[in-house]
């Protein structure tokens, strides 16, 4: 089966690329992007090699590819197909006798970029170059820029600012983008990934989700074996899947699914939990209730990483004392729903360049990490994203009332509550937030889609300051309520739904009507980046 190699150099968005050449019909491998590449990483299914970006710079701490990697050649004799991506193009420009440089100002964001005549480029730049329009936009994340091609290299794409965008050598079959096409705001990326797949690494489309299901339910037996495993279940989206996963390819009498009603969920979510565990065929379904345990153990704390890893810690001390209730013996594995995107936000990512954006409970816990590095965790999401899990839901006969729940953070409403958290506040906040979804469900939008399926995520957020009002003709001193809605594909870059007015105005004026100690409402208008999904 034809493969695509890519080199992790720490980027967010490595296993986004990989992804979006899965989705194309090609198969993907991803490996740290120093990593010494031998026979058994390459072979003859290798058709060609892509330079993913990173956070470090090439003039500083920026990981440094297997220097061979540039003598490579394929089966049919001829050089192998490298692209590099951002950080990717300036390690290729850097080892290869070229100049990189720190900008004066930053690229970052929708920038355009231009395409040069191309009349008189060679045949392979041509094939490459078919993947482009003559101008898009593109998205750029970087600090540095080329200040001299490498030898053999020559400028075929421009930034709207000036600076080179596009790359290609004019004999090899090496090219290089200053921007990422792997993110969906950047105009025609997927054509421009086709174009290196197919056009210059002539891979043939063999791969779909049918042959990830596979691979899934082998490895998921292998890494069980006849040991009972237990998956912390919310009800969410990952870990419904994840449990569908599990079900699928093992013993459903092997498969124990424990829900811990945290006093964090959404309103009715246990009652939602025990009827789609139950759909899923599920034997052994453990419901927990302690709420009381974690609003104690959060007391005081306002700090979101303090937050988050005393809920993970939690999580993990309340299975383990269950687990001993259960008495299931010490080789049983513990699973869980994490997804690539909780993984590398957490600095979990295939290399050692990956920086934490924040920690997720089911990533950065002590106990959760020790648990990892034991060799006792199993993942079975690991490397999809949200839009993929749905995907893999679907064939393995989730419900689609399942499958079309908006993303819900494990830590729950604790990371939409701002500062210290309280009984009080999560009642508050839980009325507030099913009142907005239950709006979003019954309003359609001007293309008569169901609000709730045109939006990714959505959900309130209350903050820790109150405001002044009126209600009838006495003062009222109110908390403040954010709501955020935003369009994605996976959870990696978001924009903000774009509500008609009339829909915000209603919705607020319902909520303010309905939850007495709400007395105003804001809508987030900050998309992804340069802000997070959650607020914290």
């Amino acid at each position: 089966m034809d493969k695509i190699l890519i080199l992790d150099f720490g980027s967010q968005t490595t296993q986004l690329i990989a992804r979006r050449v899965r989705d194309l019909g090609v198969y993907t491998e991803i490996v740290p992007g120093d990593a010494e590449l031998t026979g058994n990483i390459i072979n003859s299914d290798i058709k060609g090699i892509i330079f993913s970006g990173s956070p470090e710079s090439v003039n500083g701490e920026g990981a440094i590819p297997d220097k061979n990697v540039y003598t490579f050649t394929r089966a049919d004799g001829g050089a192998m197909p490298l692209l590099g991506i951002c950080y990717g193009l300036q390690r290729m420009t850097q080892d290869l006798g070229g100049k990189v440089e720190s900008l004066p100002h930053v690229e970052y964001g929708r920038i355009g970029v231009k395409i040069k005549d191309q009349q008189e480029k060679k045949s392979l730049i041509q094939k490459f170059l078919k993947g482009f329009r003559d101008s898009f936009t593109a998205w750029m994340s970087h600090g540095d820029t080329l200040t001299k091609l490498a030898p053999g290299f020559k400028e075929v794409g421009t930034s709207a600012t000036g600076y080179p965008a596009v790359a290609a050598h004019d004999e090899k079959p090496w090219f290089g983008l200053q921007f990422h096409p792997e993110v969906t705001h950047c105009e025609n990326g997927d054509s421009i990934l086709g174009a290196f797949v197919f056009n210059v690494c002539g891979c043939e489309k063999s791969w779909n989700m049918e042959h990830y299901i596979e691979e899934l339910n082998t490895s998921l037996k292998e890494r069980a074996g006849n040991n009972p495993v237990l998956l912390l279940i919310s009800g969410g989206v990952d870990s419904t899947v994840a449990g569908a996963a599990l079900l699928k390819a093992l013993d459903p009498e092997q498969v124990h699914l424990m829900y811990m009603d945290t006093g964090l969920m959404r309103k009715n979510e246990t009652e939602n939990v025990k009827t789609i565990l139950s759909k899923l065929g599920a034997k052994n379904i453990h419901v927990i209730m302690c709420e009381e345990e974690f609003l104690s153990a959060l007391k005081g704390k306002t700090d979101p990483e303090e937050k988050r890893k005393t809920i993970g810690d939690l999580f993990i001390t309340i299975q383990e004392r269950e687990v001993a209730r259960l008495k299931l013996p010490d080789s049983y594995l513990l699973a869980q729903g994490t997804l690539y995107t909780d993984l590398i936000e957490s600095g979990k990512g295939i290399g050692k360049k990956a920086r934490v954006i924040k920690s997720h409970h089911n990533v950065g816990s002590p106990l959760v990490d020790a648990k990892r590095k034991a060799g006792k965790i199993i993942e079975p999401l690991d490397k999809l994203y949200k839009d993929e899990v749905r995907r893999l839901g679907r064939f393995l006969g989730v419900d689609e009332e399942a499958i079309r729940r908006h993303p819900f953070p494990g830590p729950g409403l604790a990371t939409r509550i701002l500062g210290e958290i309280t009984k009080a506040q999560c009642d508050i906040l839980r009325e507030a937030d099913a009142i907005f979804i239950e709006e979003l469900k019954k309003r359609k939008s001007p293309r008569e889609v169901y609000l709730y399926d045109e939006i990714w995520q959505a959900f309130a957020i209350l903050l820790p300051l109150r405001s002044v009002g009126v209600a009838g003709d006495e003062r009222k001193y109110g908390y403040v309520l954010a709501l955020r809605a935003i369009i994605s594909e996976d959870g990696m870059t978001a924009d903000v739904y774009p509500f008609e007015s009339h829909d915000l105005l209603e919705i607020s004026t319902r909520i303010t009507n309905s939850v007495k100690e709400v007395g105003r409402v804001t809508y987030d208008i900050s998309s992804k980046p340069p802000a997070t999904i959650e607020w914290e």
